[in-house]
């Protein structure tokens, strides 16, 4: 079996789960004027090995920097859907070099349904093109 060519084939995690943002986004005007507490959490695949064996913060993801980032789109420009909002966590996290691939799930747990629920959630996963 042959290497892949370009990036290496390991594929090491770093999750960051359960960030909680208070945004603006949906599609009734009660949620654009409120806002909502929504949820996130990012799993990025990347290569963690070189960051490991040199113990240099600069060879792998700032997660503490990437959720600051993600606050602040969560926090932004309102959008309708979650999915959308999914897409641009999922771009923030991808701005990292070297992130090759990305899971977002955005939670909306104060969605306005009429029923009992615990959670809406949309999940997404995106690569680097």
């Amino acid at each position: 079996m042959s290497e892949p060519t370009g990036r290496t084939a390991r594929m090491d995690s770093v999750r960051l789960a359960g960030l909680r943002a208070r945004g603006r986004h949906g599609c009734l005007p009660a949620e654009r004027e409120l806002g909502q507490e929504f949820v996130v959490d990012v799993t990025l695949f990347l290569d963690t090995a070189p960051a490991a064996a040199s113990d240099d913060l600069t060879k792998t993801v700032d997660y503490g920097a990437l959720a600051l980032q993600l606050v602040r789109t969560v926090e932004g420009e309102p959008v309708n859907l979650i999915e959308t909002l999914a897409d641009r966590l999922a771009s923030d996290c991808l701005a990292y070099d070297l992130v090759d691939e990305v899971e977002v799930s955005v939670h909306k747990p104060a969605a306005p349904i009429p029923l009992p629920f615990d959670d809406v959630v949309v999940t997404i996963r995106r690569a680097r093109g």
